[in-house]
């Protein structure tokens, strides 16, 4: 079955019916998510995105803001761009430091970080582009703590990555944050499913 690409209306649940059933979803979906994640170096974690994921968070913004069928629009704006298109994979990574002061201390050292960004496989880099919704870093080089981000694959480079030989390698090239991590093989495989079937 091919995963859908696009949240449409017709896909949201009234809040009435989506209430009894949020318990048991936002259970499936942390299962979900576990193999979604990826920890790199010691503050930023990349949480990568899909239709599911997106299609729960519409349900959570539209349950908790209690915007009714106005605010649907506006939800569907916010989050279909971030649904992989079948040659990408799209993280939202976030900088994590629980310590406010320490985290305006990194976010100041950290200004274009959503640029250096990339994934590594067979050999070859993937950089990030940045989603264009809005400016990442402030005039005065502080990075927001929330960045999405956008890693397009050529079918090489689709195919090294589904191959389950070699290292897939996420990371950042910042001159302040020049972290990497190797991506376990459950987060390869449940990433794999994101692509459009060969």
């Amino acid at each position: 079955m091919t995963t859908p690409r696009r949240i449409e209306t017709s896909a949201i649940l009234p809040m009435a019916e989506y209430a009894p059933q949020r318990a048991e979803r936002r259970r499936r979906m942390a299962e979900i998510k576990k193999n979604r994640r990826l920890e790199v170096g010691p503050f930023a974690t990349f949480y990568f995105e899909s239709y599911d994921t997106m299609l729960h968070q519409v349900h959570e913004m539209l349950f908790i803001e209690k915007g009714g069928a106005a605010q649907i629009a506006d939800e569907l704006a916010a989050y279909n761009p971030l649904i992989p298109q079948g040659s990408e994979l799209v993280a939202t990574v976030m900088f994590e430091i629980d310590d406010p002061l320490r985290r305006a201390r990194v976010l100041a050292m950290l200004g274009g970080v959503e640029n250096h960004a990339f994934i590594r496989v067979g050999g070859e880099v993937v950089r990030g582009r940045p989603e264009d919704d809005q400016e990442r870093s402030r005039e005065d080089g502080k990075a927001s703590s929330v960045q999405f981000v956008h890693f397009a694959f050529t079918p090489g480079q689709i195919a090294a990555f589904r191959s389950g030989t070699g290292d897939v390698v996420a990371g950042f090239d910042h001159p302040n944050y020049g972290h990497m991590a190797v991506m376990p093989a459950s987060v390869r495989t449940a990433l794999s499913a994101d692509f459009s079937p060969a």
